[in-house]
């Protein structure tokens, strides 16, 4: 089947199960950085903001929670990273430090968060143009 067929055309979401060691702290986590959560069931939760989401799932292994990668493309880094810093994840949740947005190699500039669980979120943003030509 090619990607152009039909029954690809019918998708509705992808959305990955992310890992939680503590599944109320990892809610609640969630909640604060600007996600709406819906309980699916006890071990379950749809986390999403606009139409975007995933499933937060009560289950955890370290190595893989330690080694998942979450990757937001947003609109304003900056506003994300204003709202990041203003949490302070790190003395609330016991989590890593936030990393502050940077240019990477790869093209985009990215803010690094940890969750309760060790998963790494990386809020990206594409570089401006005039942003672009002075990193070059």
């Amino acid at each position: 089947m090619n990607a152009g067929d039909e029954p690809v055309l019918t998708m509705k979401a992808l959305r990955p199960f992310v890992p939680a060691r503590d599944f109320e702290i990892s809610k609640q986590f969630y909640a604060d950085l600007g996600f709406q959560i819906e309980t699916l069931g006890k071990d379950l939760a749809l986390v999403s903001i606009g139409e975007l989401s995933f499933l937060l799932q009560n289950f955890y292994v370290a190595q893989f929670a330690e080694n998942f990668v979450m990757h937001a493309l947003v609109a304003d880094l900056s506003s994300w990273w204003d709202r990041i810093v203003s949490l302070d994840l790190p003395s609330r949740y016991a989590v890593q430090n936030p990393r502050a947005p940077r240019l990477e190699s790869w093209g985009l500039n990215v803010a690094y968060v940890f969750d309760p669980s060790g998963v790494l979120w990386h809020f990206a943003e594409r570089p401006s143009s005039s942003t672009a030509a002075t990193s070059s």
